[in-house]
């Protein structure tokens, strides 16, 4: 008996940043999409995330006439600050021509869905218990349950998993069918997001650890501490939080109401191949990279342009060829930025606390610092990496 249900070309399973933007390119060039999202609007929109959209995805938005997306609540990433125990450095880490954005994910999440549903886009928020068959055939089947708890059947050429390191896409796919790397720092980010204007802002090296001030708006921001892996929560109530960052600054911080606090374990993280039969993996589906490197949404939405380009191509033209090197494209970006990921990670927290990494480790890490401050050649690699374009 053949099964009912409705035909798209591309199921997109998640509302994050790799999924959105994937749907406005493939709908802003004819190929029909649906975007299913476990969550409501309100949730989605309103879950806190870091993200920095760096030249790359500044330039990339505007290449795909989507530069209404950057408008509104991100800031131009200026002006920060860099203070290594106590002691404020002049430092310029942008070319001049560099055109990254602080944006919380949220922000850029909420600007794709209000211009992909304004385009006329097909994105289903709460659609519950998703699952995915038959992806090694020639028209895969996507089951959800709808609002009303009916159960929903899609047909569709390919499936774009976009739903994370712990969504449903990447467990459709055979254990045996992919390869994990990850490697785990041994180390930890307490983030917190207070209700107060960044300052001072930018990055503090000190014998006490690595700490962060980041502007999330005019009166918010977000605030990193380096802290050990087993660290709890009870164990950083605010008062010890305002002190700690005062201390690693070596200045005074403002304060403010803390609206969220968390402990984020530092690690990374890829699989190979990115794609099984009909399913390809975009965003952290594929691979994580640590917050230190802010190219979380980076690689997010370069998975996001070459999905997109081989699915318009294939569309357009019935030529498979970009989707059959949508993996090794996609990972051979992967890892040349978390070579860079791990190598930043790394220098920025050796180079405080020596009982992390040693004494030894930290005087080379510091060795490395300071190239990056005195050589223009080794400051120009950190720029473009920084930027997005190499």
């Amino acid at each position: 008996m053949v099964e009912t249900g409705e035909d798209t070309t591309v199921v997109i399973v998640g509302a994050g940043v790799a999924g959105l933007a994937l749907g406005a390119f493939l709908l802003r060039n004819g190929i029909g999409c649906i975007i299913l999202e476990k969550h409501s609007r309100a949730y989605v929109e309103k879950r806190q995330r870091a993200g920095t959209i760096d030249s790359f995805g500044v330039r990339m938005f505007r290449a795909w006439g989507l530069e209404e997306v950057l408008e509104g609540d991100p800031i131009p990433q200026a002006g920060g600050g860099f203070f290594i125990d106590g002691e404020e450095l002049p430092v310029d880490w942008e070319d001049d021509d560099s055109e990254s954005l602080f944006c919380p994910q949220q922000v850029l999440v909420r600007n794709l869905t209000d211009v992909f549903l304004r385009d006329g886009g097909d994105l289903r928020f709460e659609a519950a218990d998703v699952s995915l068959e038959d992806i090694d055939g020639e028209r895969p089947l996507v089951r959800y349950r709808d609002t009303n708890g009916s159960v929903e059947v899609l047909r569709c050429d390919f499936v774009a998993g976009c739903d994370g390191d712990r969504g449903v896409s990447r467990a459709a796919i055979p254990a045996a069918a992919l390869t994990r790397y990850s490697y785990e720092y041994g180390y930890a980010w307490l983030s917190v997001l207070a209700e107060v204007p960044a300052h001072p802002s930018g990055m503090a090296i000190h014998s006490r650890g690595l700490a962060g001030v980041i502007p999330r708006g005019a009166n918010a921001s977000r605030l990193y501490l380096q802290c050990p892996i087993d660290d709890t929560l009870a164990q950083w109530p605010d008062e010890r939080i305002w002190n700690e960052l005062e201390a690693r600054f070596g200045t005074p911080v403002a304060t403010g109401p803390i609206a969220d606090k968390r402990l984020v374990p530092l690690r990374s993280v890829v699989y190979s191949p990115m794609n099984h039969g009909r399913l390809y993996l975009l965003g952290d589906a594929a691979h994580i990279v640590p917050p230190m490197s802010a190219k979380g949404i980076h690689l997010a939405l370069h998975d996001a342009e070459v999905f997109a380009r081989a699915v318009i191509h294939r569309v357009r033209k019935g030529d498979s060829s970009l989707l059959d090197d949508y993996s090794s494209t996609c990972l051979r970006h992967v890892w040349n930025y978390q070579a860079f990921a791990a190598w930043i990670t790394e220098i920025m927290h050796n180079v405080g606390d020596a009982s992390y990494a040693g004494e030894f480790r930290k005087q080379i890490a510091r060795a490395e610092l300071e190239r990056l401050f005195t050589s223009p050649t080794a400051n120009r690699l950190f720029s473009e990496f920084s930027a997005g374009v190499n």
